[in-house]
């Protein structure tokens, strides 16, 4: 690792800026600014060489795929464990750097079967991976549903503050609901529709599980279409086949329904077809105010059979106390985990290594070289820094919601954090992206740092992606810790912006959550560490300042943080 250290005059008006800043609207993005890009601005030098030098090594095939609880997860928390240790970090959990997360996996056999009986035509049997995949969320190790009524409720969704209720004027309670992905203002653009291209939680496929849950659904299944979604049907088949990771529940998540999966857009056309329905008629015509439920004509009978394994994950937390009040504090999270390895692709003769380079042993390495900045900076911060690496987000999100609900440093006192999930592996950009832009004051913080190196910050490229609602911070956010969530840029210094969208939009069709995510030698890590530093001036900001950032009025989080962060002096 590199210690070298630079000055520090960015820090000064950051601090200044974090004690005048006041509740406010959403910003405009600020033009680009004339300054070229600076990438040794006044934080400590975080090396280019040091990020690639963990990736290199977290995304290895010797650490296969990093998935929970196999063999890569103990090199993996060893790893990061063992580099906290190194800078002299006290352990986050007593004398342990370890937080045990229980876990229970359950994994589909190939046999899992889903048919479709009535209509027009001869009952049919949907091919498992190709035509859809299924599984349960229940922790059993058989799953069924017979002949369950089949019922279209557009969305899925329920949510009184947009007026919307999928569900009104219908019983779904054991039969199975037939959704769409994304959400309502999406697919018209109109920006008095939910908030139009920007996808809400409610377009997120865990919501419309957990929602046909509730209203007593036997089975829930998706419709997949490749833009709505913001992936392909390689995702789905890579993602939700092999072992499915839950937390432990007393109740072994019985409350969910019995069978959950998704569609291909081919299926699911062929099964409006057969049920007499114009699958384009009636995606328009859920998109609208008023929209009612449809029964189907058609039933669903599917079975699932499950090995079921318990164990224990780990999410890896270490601390570096503040010097005057240590007991605020600020974190800094990135998840460790990735796929693991497909022992049938290999039995194949293919590669079953789902490396994970870019997702997320980049962001792990950033945390590690944010832990080295910190630790070995001439003076700690005032207030304290938790460096959180959580397992299986890859499953749900699962070992940042066990922190949530079981935090090792309370989350009322937890002044504001920082996720890390993707770095920038192409060069210097112009901009830093933000998903959640204009959520909470993080983004003026931000801003001032970003100035400093004469770049600007853009609200991300592709909101109708929901990458805000996809990674780790989400779990804390929900407990009203205001959280940023940066990205990397696309608005290459030299290529330009059309560049970078055509790379972002090449890693998702030819490498996200497939085994080619692999390390390169090649990447141009400057901007990556460029960005770092962007990090690393947040942080210290927030650590120095005797102020609380608040969400921005009217947002979903901003009255759970009111009711819990200490009283103003």
């Amino acid at each position: 690792m590199n210690n070298k250290w630079v000055a520090l005059p960015l820090l000064l008006p950051l601090f200044a800026l974090l004690a005048a800043c006041e509740p406010a609207t959403a910003p405009a993005a600020p033009e680009t600014p004339a300054a070229p890009v600076n990438t040794a601005i006044g934080v400590p030098a975080i090396s280019a060489e040091d990020i690639a030098s963990h990736v290199a090594v977290l995304a290895s095939d010797e650490f296969g795929g990093r998935g929970p609880s196999s063999p890569g997860e103990e090199l993996t928390v060893n790893y990061i464990r063992d580099q906290f240790a190194a800078l002299g970090l006290k352990p986050g959990n007593g004398d342990s750097y370890f937080q045990e997360v229980p876990l229970a996996a359950t994994t589909a056999a190939a046999d899992a079967s889903l048919v479709i009986s009535g209509g027009q035509g001869a009952d049919q049997s949907l091919a498992y991976a190709d035509e859809m995949v299924i599984w349960t969320d229940r922790i059993t190790e058989h799953a069924a549903i017979k002949d369950s009524d089949l019922v279209f409720v557009g969305y899925g969704i329920v949510a009184p503050e947009y007026n919307w209720d999928d569900y009104e004027g219908i019983d779904v309670k054991g039969k199975t609901v037939v959704m769409l992905v994304n959400d309502p203002g999406y697919a018209t653009q109109d920006p008095k529709l939910f908030t139009g291209n920007a996808m809400t939680y409610y377009g997120r496929y865990t919501y419309k599980y957990e929602e046909a849950a509730k209203q007593g659904a036997a089975g829930a299944l998706i419709i997949h279409q490749s833009a709505p979604a913001s992936y392909g049907w390689a995702t789905v088949r890579n993602s939700w086949t092999g072992p499915r990771f839950q937390l432990e529940a007393p109740d072994n998540n019985m409350w969910r329904a019995a069978v959950e999966g998704w569609l291909t857009e081919a299926s699911s056309r062929a099964l409006f077809a057969r049920a007499g329905m114009d699958m384009d008629k009636m995606i328009a015509s859920a998109s609208k105010q008023g929209f009612k439920a449809s029964a189907m004509g058609l039933k669903a009978s599917a079975e699932i059979n499950n090995s079921v394994r318990h164990s224990l994950s780990k999410n890896v937390i270490a601390l570096l106390p503040g010097s005057e009040t240590p007991d605020e504090y600020f974190v800094y999270m990135a998840h460790w985990d990735h796929l693991g390895t497909d022992a049938a692709l290999q039995a194949a003769g293919k590669d079953g290594i789902y490396n994970g380079a870019l997702d997320n042993a980049s962001g792990t390495a950033a945390l590690l070289e944010l832990a080295q900045a910190f630790a070995t900076a001439p003076t700690p911060p005032k207030r304290s820094v938790i460096f959180l690496s959580v397992t299986a987000e890859e499953q749900g999100l699962l070992g940042s919601a066990h922190y949530g609900k079981n935090p090792l440093f309370p989350l009322a006192q937890t002044v504001a954090g920082l996720n890390m999930d993707g770095i920038n592996t192409l060069g210097a950009t112009k901009e830093i992206s933000v998903s959640g832009y204009g959520l909470s004051e993080l983004d003026a913080v931000l801003e001032q740092a970003a100035a400093s190196q004469g770049r600007r910050v853009d609200p991300e490229s592709t909101p109708e992606k929901g990458y805000y609602y996809r990674s780790d911070h989400f779990n804390l956010a929900k407990q009203g810790v205001p959280m940023i969530y940066p990205r990397r840029g696309v608005d290459h210094i030299t290529e330009g912006k059309a560049y970078g969208l055509a790379k972002a939009q090449e890693y998702i069709d030819t490498r996200y959550h497939m085994p080619t995510d692999e390390f390169d030698a090649t990447w141009d890590l400057s901007g990556a560490a460029a960005d770092v530093q962007l990090y690393y001036a947040v942080g210290e900001a927030v650590l120095n300042s005797g102020n609380w950032p608040n969400w921005q009025p009217g947002t979903e989080f901003r009255a759970i943080r009111d009711a819990s962060r200490p009283p103003a002096e």
